[in-house]
């Protein structure tokens, strides 16, 4: 039996998208694009959402809003807090615009930053924390959010692998003055391609749109924030900013409409999925099993295997693979054991030390909004035939600290 890191969720509709889409003659962004992202706000009850071509360009473009803004923008030397555990385009943009990291270790049992750390990483230089919500796991946003509030801090939210989670009924990407989203094939919902930038600040709207097309004025509405109209046809290629070029295509916007409305269901099965993974696991104490805080989007299934469990993870993945169970790192594990660290301008508040022990000993497996159980069977019978101990009660992956 073959268990995935993730499936298609494709279907005859996404075809007949993307086909009216050919049949227009019009692919790149346009009325398609508009429409998903007037949608995707709504969904998530944001003013704004802006379609890029991946969630990597989401954090690209919405890092460098912050640096545009007329008020308070972002500068280089600025420190930013951020969490040890993430994928690596979270960080790439702050380092390429000149931001000084401080990292925070993580929750060995939820994966998040450990916001107990904030007070002690706060200096007077600080001006941004990074909240992401590893594999469907809200972070503690609300504790983040009243942090930066008090400190007069930009909330900077990377909810790329949690659409669809929500803390205290509010859904995850709500909480940021800037959040982002990620439609990648594997993700919640998938445009192939794809990623989201939403905020309720009108200014970090227009900065957006200017910075995912080369930086000009084209697709600005008229009176702008950004500038004072002139000439009609100079101002046609009139450039603002230093920008990109990270438009969406149109058969990416129609996709993810179609996507967006299967979404409730698509979470739905993956939340079974976790009930049955949860049902077959919870006795099983040679693992550390993600604590749920608020609802997950249940991304994936983590294990990060008890030190006091000596069983080699190598071996582990051997006899997963053998069986043919995918399995691959927690998101990127700790950034900070990354050669690219050597270009990164950081510190460290308080050593990683959770952070290094999900790096050396944690893996994931796949989740999706098909019925899993024969998988999660066959998983549970692999791993149970492992030799080694600490087989016995914990299972901390069912308490929550926040109502969903």
């Amino acid at each position: 039996m073959k268990f995935e890191l993730a499936y298609d969720t494709w279907d005859a509709q996404e075809a007949a998208a993307a086909e009216r889409v050919i049949r227009s003659g019009k692919y790149t962004m346009g009325d398609e694009v508009r429409r998903f992202e007037s949608s995707f706000a709504t969904c998530f009850s944001r003013k704004h959402a802006v379609m890029v071509n991946s969630g990597s360009s989401a954090n690209l473009v919405a890092v460098g809003s912050l640096f545009f803004k007329r008020d308070r923008p972002l500068r280089p030397g600025d420190e930013v807090i951020v969490p040890a555990i993430s994928w690596a385009t979270t960080f790439y943009p702050l380092m390429q615009y000149g931001l000084r990291l401080r990292f925070l270790d993580v929750e060995l049992d939820t994966l998040n930053m450990d916001v107990s750390l904030l007070k002690k990483a706060l200096t007077p230089r600080t001006r941004m924390v990074v909240a992401v919500s590893i594999l469907g796991n809200p972070c503690a946003l609300d504790v983040m959010r009243a942090f930066c509030d008090e400190h007069d801090l930009y909330l900077f939210e990377d909810n790329c692998e949690s659409m669809g989670a929500t803390l205290g009924g509010k859904p995850c990407g709500a909480f940021g003055d800037v959040s982002t989203f990620s439609t990648f094939f594997s993700h919640h919902i998938s445009t192939g391609e794809g990623g989201i930038v939403t905020t309720d600040d009108e200014e970090l709207r227009q900065l957006a749109v200017c910075l995912r097309a080369h930086g000009w004025t084209r697709d600005l509405p008229s009176p702008s924030l950004l500038y004072r109209k002139g000439d009609e046809f100079a101002d046609a290629y009139r450039f603002l900013l230093p920008g990109y070029n990270v438009r969406p295509m149109e058969i990416s916007g129609a996709v993810g409409s179609v996507q967006l409305g299967k979404l409730d269901a698509m979470l739905a099965g993956r939340r079974r999925n976790a009930e049955k993974f949860h049902d077959l696991f919870k006795d099983d104490d040679r693992f550390i099993f993600q604590r749920e805080n608020g609802a997950s989007s249940w991304f994936s299934f983590t294990f990060v295997m008890h030190p006091e469990w000596g069983v080699d993870r190598g071996d582990v993945l051997a006899a997963l693979a053998g069986a043919g169970i995918g399995a691959r790192m927690v998101t990127g594990g700790n950034f900070l054991r990354h050669d690219v660290i050597r270009h990164c301008d950081h510190d460290v508040v308080a050593g990683s030390r959770n952070a290094d022990l999900v790096h050396d000993r944690g893996f994931f497996v796949g989740n999706a909004p098909r019925d899993l159980s024969a998988e999660l069977e066959h998983l549970h019978g692999v791993l149970g035939k492992l030799k080694g101990g600490r087989r016995g009660s914990h299972h901390p992956g069912r308490r929550t600290r926040n109502a969903a």
